[in-house]
């Protein structure tokens, strides 16, 4: 649905707000699987503004050069926070700005961000948005990793997608998403299904003892492992975390 005159809270469903000039970018993936089935049970909403709409001159241009010269175009802040205004007017927040500077996202932000109303998400273009918008209006930065996108459209479908799965209703069990990576600070264990041999690889004796005790105790060293092998930074912030609870 694309949205760009006067908006009027109806009801708490989760929304996720996005400004963008490519609306048409939406839903995309998230009208697919869980995320669309949950779209169409109305467990949340997605909304778009076409910050272009917000543009004051006849071409509706949204961006110039930059001062002090360098390459490529930036976002105006006049009429991007014309926009924020329009998107935030029923207190929908938080206001996020999705860049490559950003706190980095992490399952805590996503749980946070769940739990709240929903969310306003400005995608920039181009080289970025004016700074004085992102001061003024007090924009949390998020960034989904250490590379650049060609807009903060794709991060925001992510960003969106991994907030809906965490709302009641979509995913099902809580246990699913219990035992998912970064839930306990450490990486997902691994999975196996039938057939118990393939290529004459075996699936580990312990997952078909039927013993939940030793399954447990299984999944647990192996995310343990894993994690130890592969995210040093998320193994060491999990050790500091079980010394200051044994205080």
């Amino acid at each position: 649905m694309e949205v760009t005159e006067s908006i009027t809270p109806t009801d708490k469903t989760w929304t996720a707000r996005i400004l963008t000039l490519f609306p048409e970018m939406f839903p995309g993936p998230l009208g697919q699987s869980l995320a669309g089935k949950a779209l169409e049970k109305g467990i949340w909403r997605l909304e778009t503004m076409q910050i272009r709409d917000f543009a004051t001159d006849k071409h509706r241009t949204v961006d110039d050069t930059p001062f002090g010269g360098g390459a490529g175009m930036v976002m105006r802040p006049d009429v991007v926070d014309a926009a924020l205004a329009a998107a935030t007017q029923d207190g929908l927040k938080p206001a996020i700005y999705l860049t490559p500077r950003g706190r980095l996202l992490k399952q805590d932000l996503v749980q946070e961000l769940a739990a709240g109303p929903g969310v306003v998400l400005l995608c920039g273009r181009y080289e970025g948005l004016d700074e004085r918008v992102i001061e003024a209006r007090g924009l949390l930065e998020v960034s989904l990793g250490d590379f650049v996108l060609s807009g903060g459209e794709p991060a925001a479908l992510a960003l969106i997608d991994a907030c809906v799965r965490l709302l009641p209703g979509v995913m099902g069990a809580q246990a699913t998403l219990d035992e998912e990576s970064f839930e306990t600070g450490l990486l997902e264990y691994p999975h196996y299904t039938r057939p118990a041999e393939w290529k004459d690889k075996k699936v580990p004796e312990v997952l078909i003892s039927g013993h939940h005790e030793r399954i447990q105790s299984w999944r647990q060293r192996q995310s343990e492992e894993t994690t130890k092998l592969r995210r040093p930074d998320l193994w060491d912030a999990y050790l500091k975390r079980g010394s200051e609870k044994g205080r």
